[in-house]
């Protein structure tokens, strides 16, 4: 079977309910008014059989022929008045007299019984009660009701008194109720189809909306927006994500485009100095007396795109979730003395002021190769982006169970617009304006996720002509071999 649409499947659900519960409406209805039309007629046909069984107990009691032809008399008036039939039977249920609506009584000779059913209710609970038709399907409807009468002085069965009617007046109120809630039934259907239907479309055209919305998404289209005020709580929450996703995607595309354009550029710019040196190294170009120093020019070259290899690597693993931490305990003041040291010619030739003050073996628990590669980030940053003769700051202290370190440096600063961002992947902060104009923007992104899967936070802020990161690290326990708190 073919898929088939919300709105069908809305729409059809509701006409299924509508149906079903007017149905049901409709058979209580007609069920109730049913039962009150036999219980009402049958009440009075009980009361007249009740009259008609005194009388024949009355008419036992005596042999009088006056008496009988009274009593004869009697049942065939109350026959014609109440458009009755009257049969009257002795104690095996043969019928001895009858009275038609006409006012006929007829006396039997021959022998008529009434149905086994009805003689053996009557003689086991003393009445008899049946109905023919509800009076829907015909004209009218069937009403018989039957009672014994006792003896007095045996305490047995002496006859049986039977009336039945043919009621049309009751079987055309029924009939016309019923016609009359059918009808009602049908335009309040009708009507509530039609309201349904408008309801569905107005509940379905958000989703419609989304949908269009997606597949523009679907085409390159990343500025389209869907509408958040739908007047439905779990549409406008389905709305606010999709936007808050497109708005997610729309960054990501973008800065996948700068990151792309960033990286090919970053590749092509060492590939072509290589490529250019050693060529001039085979051509005869460069004399051979200074090969050794573009070879010193080649092998960093080289070790740049291996940085950035590892770094676009590090931030795959780390984006599937397959970056493998081995951790132990570190001496992070060693550590980060051993960086700042490595950053010497740098400092000097942009004679940076710097201060430091990481303490003494300050333990942590952690990945040596990770940690060492984040750290390196961040004071690789604070050189990078730290103006001439500005000032450099390094603080690692203890905090409970954590290690705090800071790094700060004078210079422009980060803007209030990048500072949100400046962990995300792919981002670089003012980037036409950027210093750093060899990066893919992972470092932060990378450092940031190093530190969170370590345990720890890093935030940044950046004012007054001053930018920090800060970081903590949990530090090793103190029961382990070599710990000294």
């Amino acid at each position: 079977m073919g898929r088939r649409s919300f709105f069908f499947k809305n729409y059809v659900t509701h006409l299924v309910l509508i149906v079903c519960a007017f149905a049901v409406a409709g058979g209580v209805f007609y069920y109730q008014m049913s039962n009150y039309a036999l219980s009402s007629k049958q009440a009075e046909l009980r009361t007249t059989v009740q009259s008609l069984a005194e009388q024949t107990k009355l008419m036992q009691g005596t042999d009088s022929d006056i008496i009988r032809q009274i009593y004869m008399l009697s049942i065939g008036r109350v026959a014609k008045e109440d458009m009755i039939t009257v049969c009257v039977t002795d104690q095996d249920g043969i019928i001895q007299m009858a009275a038609d609506p006409t006012g006929t009584v007829v006396e039997y000779s021959r022998q008529y019984v009434m149905p086994a059913a009805a003689i053996e209710q009557v003689r086991r609970t003393g009445s008899y009660a049946e109905v023919g038709q509800l009076g829907v399907l015909g004209d009218s409807s069937s009403y018989t009701v039957g009672t014994g009468v006792v003896d007095d002085s045996t305490g047995e069965l002496s006859a049986m008194v039977f009336v039945n009617t043919q009621d049309a007046t009751a079987a055309g109120t029924v009939r016309h109720s019923t016609q009359t809630l059918v009808l009602i039934l049908l335009v309040t259907l009708a009507a509530a189809l039609i309201i349904s239907f408008i309801l569905s479309q107005h509940m379905t055209r958000p989703l419609k909306v989304i949908a269009a919305a997606a597949k523009a998404f679907a085409a390159g289209n990343f500025e389209v927006r869907v509408p958040e005020d739908n007047h439905c709580y779990e549409i406008d929450e389905l709305a606010v994500s999709f936007n808050n996703m497109a708005r997610d995607l729309d960054q990501l595309e973008e800065l996948t485009r700068g990151f792309i354009s960033n990286v090919s550029h970053e590749f092509k710019t060492p590939m072509t100095t290589i490529g250019g040196f050693v060529d001039g190294m085979i051509d005869g170009t460069i004399p051979a007396d200074q090969r050794d120093k573009y070879l010193h020019i080649i092998a960093e070259e080289t070790r740049r795109l291996s940085r950035m290899v590892n770094r676009m690597l590090d931030a795959a693993k780390i984006q599937s979730g397959e970056l493998i931490l081995n951790p132990a305990p570190l001496d992070f003041s060693e550590m980060t003395t051993q960086i700042l040291l490595s950053f010497e010619q740098k400092i000097e030739k942009k004679e940076l002021a710097v201060e430091c003050d990481v303490g003494e073996r300050l333990l942590v628990m952690g990945d040596v190769d990770h940690l060492y590669r984040a750290v390196y980030n961040l004071v690789d940053n604070a050189v990078k982006f730290i103006e001439q003769g500005g000032r450099l700051c390094l603080r690692a202290r203890k905090e409970g169970d954590f290690c705090v370190f800071s790094i700060s440096n004078t210079g422009a600063g980060i803007s209030a617009e990048d500072l949100p961002h400046i962990f995300d992947r792919f981002y670089k902060a003012d980037r036409s304006r950027s210093m750093d104009k060899t990066g893919a923007g992972l470092g932060l992104y990378i450092v940031k996720n190093i530190i969170n899967l370590h345990g720890g936070e890093i935030s940044v802020r950046s004012d007054g002509g001053e930018t920090e990161f800060e970081l903590t690290l949990p530090l090793a326990p103190a029961q382990l071999p070599g710990s000294k708190q």
